[in-house]
């Protein structure tokens, strides 16, 4: 009977929004998405990971796709210092003796990835929406494995940097529907850690690409590089195995107007055996923030995101993850290249990368406990400032020009890596997460992701050129050039980056429509199940329509 009832039940509410009733009217549903939403903020650790054990794993799996991004962009900066790649791929240099591939085509390597990522990001953003995140991670991994043939087989750089831009694209639909995916399967309580594990994702593809490229950089035939290209057919076949039976994201079907499988995915993500969940309530917790959203603004395109209080969210996350690029951390790609060009040998300069790598894991492990009790703002301004400092002492190390300053110097950058994994890295892919829109949450992430990846353009062309032995051969002086731009990253942040730790999507929304400085976000209380919510939400519709008049 009590089946019976529940049955009868959610098919009542199926035909209310069937039948277009305005869930924000339904004291019912708004009931229950307060008592969904209170319960996720009173939610503690221990009992979000009994609840949601496959949405853990579910998450996990989908966001290991940029294990891969994360080793073929390390392992490029890594080849860089194999000479069997240097001398297939390179031209010979009559000034030192020695074969190296040129700063322009080193550019052309990472920006030819960063440009299919681009292209990537934009086709994600389109096909998530329309087919969801699951179908959208399989069709990349499909393309994933034939690309990476391009790569393994290529006769010379030319043919290299067209792999590197169709590997592009698979790679820029992971990073747009990764975080996005990671953010709606958990709770509030579980969103920092699943959205940074993939930081983390990043940094074991990098170690992965200095392990791979010391056991293979004295072998003496092309299998020095092959060996590290074909490495990428590893990851690919067992994510797709699993991803076939993940299922796709309650939020999606929620704004596709599907509430049955909404509910039905709820369940696949949950613990069967907890009493106290109330998937109804959750659900109607989804559709309440979904509604709220539709009635803040209008239309779900790119154009949107320029929009209202859009605008204002699009600039925060583009910036959040443009700081990314700049604050000095395209050093740490460079790492063993870096250090060859400084004296090193080519195999020491691998296993200080695998040290640098291994305690960018452990860092990104302590950001777990770090952001458990500590604001995401504290942690991200604390780490760039850090590393101003870092930078800083690199730079002026470069004087001394001793062997001792070159270990000084991997030293220091090691010590860089730990504090970006430790903060920026990990916490900005939990910042991006929440402080989108849900509903243009998929559009936000790829314009972010693709200034991101814009950026890196001009990045890798100013990097290579300022350590390229045949361009500026400025050194570890690099540093001081990328000291500047973290700084200004770190006013930017200070003044325009808002705490969403611990905040529903919900209130969010509403701290962003109220205009909230970013200062004050983690002291403004505010409740968007509240009586006064439909006169907020009325008298933006009357500024909208006052807007429109005017034009």
């Amino acid at each position: 009977m009590a089946t019976e009832h529940q049955d009868a039940h959610d098919a009542e509410k199926s035909q209310k929004h069937a039948d277009g009733v305005n869930v924000m009217h339904d004291e019912a549903l708004v009931s229950e998405a307060k008592n969904a939403a209170d319960a996720e903020q009173k939610m503690t650790l221990s009992k979000a990971i009994k609840l949601y054990p496959k949405a853990i794993a579910w998450s996990v799996l989908l966001s290991s796709t940029l294990i891969m991004e994360g080793y073929d962009l390390a392992l490029l900066g890594s080849l860089y210092a194999s000479p069997v790649f240097n001398k297939k791929f390179g031209t010979y240099n009559e000034a030192n003796g020695k074969w190296a591939v040129s700063a322009a085509w080193q550019s052309g390597l990472s920006n030819g990835a960063r440009a299919g990522e681009i292209f990537g990001l934009i086709l994600a953003g389109f096909v998530s929406d329309r087919y969801g995140y699951k179908m959208t991670t399989i069709a990349s991994l499909i393309m994933m494995i034939m690309f990476v043939f391009v790569l393994f087989f290529a006769p010379n750089i030319k043919v290299l940097v067209v792999g590197e831009v169709l590997c592009g694209i698979p790679w820029g639909a992971f990073q747009s529907v990764t975080p996005a995916y990671a953010s709606e399967v958990a709770p509030v309580v579980l969103r920092p850690y699943l959205t940074t594990f993939i930081n983390m994702c990043w940094v074991i593809g990098q170690f992965f690409a200095a392990a791979v490229n010391k056991a293979s950089v004295n072998r003496p035939d092309e299998w020095a590089y092959r060996i590290p290209f074909g490495v990428q057919w590893v990851w690919p076949v067992p994510i797709l195995a699993g991803l076939i039976f993940a299922p796709e994201s309650p939020w999606w079907h929620v704004r596709h107007g599907n509430r049955e499988a909404a509910k039905a995915s709820l369940l696949r993500l949950t613990s069967r055996n907890d009493p106290t969940f109330n998937a109804d309530e959750t659900i109607a917790m989804i559709e309440h923030t979904n509604e709220l959203e539709k009635r803040m603004k209008e239309g779900l395109t790119y154009r949107d995101c320029f929009k209202g209080i859009d605008l204002r969210r699009t600039e925060i996350v583009v910036g959040i993850w443009l700081v990314q690029t700049l604050g000095g951390q395209n050093l740490m790609g460079y790492f063993a290249y870096f250090l060859t060009q400084a004296g090193m040998d080519a195999s020491n300069s691998f296993s200080l990368s695998m040290g640098q790598y291994a305690l960018g894991m452990v860092g990104t492990a302590g950001s777990w406990f770090l952001m458990s009790r500590v604001g995401r703002r504290t942690i991200h301004f604390s780490g760039l400032c850090c590393q101003l400092l870092i930078l800083i002492i690199v730079g002026s190390l470069a004087f001394s020009g001793s062997n001792g300053s070159v270990w000084a110097i991997g030293a220091m950058l090691i010590f860089f890596t730990f504090v970006y994994d430790f903060t920026v890295g990990p916490v900005t892919y939990s910042l991006i997460s929440e402080l989108s829109s849900t509903r243009l949450k998929a559009k936000t992430i790829v314009l972010a992701r693709a200034g991101y990846n814009a950026s890196n353009i001009f990045v890798n062309v100013m990097t290579n050129y300022q350590l390229s032995a045949t361009a500026w051969n400025w050194g570890a002086k690099t540093a001081y050039f990328w000291a500047g731009t973290c700084l200004v990253s770190a006013i930017w942040v200070f003044f325009r980056l808002p705490e969403p730790k611990g905040r529903t999507y919900a209130q969010l929304d509403l701290l962003f429509e109220h205009r909230v400085p970013a200062r004050k976000f983690a002291q403004t209380k505010i409740d968007p199940f509240s009586q006064g919510l439909d006169d907020n939400i009325k008298r933006v519709s009357t500024e909208k329509k006052l807007d429109k008049e005017l034009e």
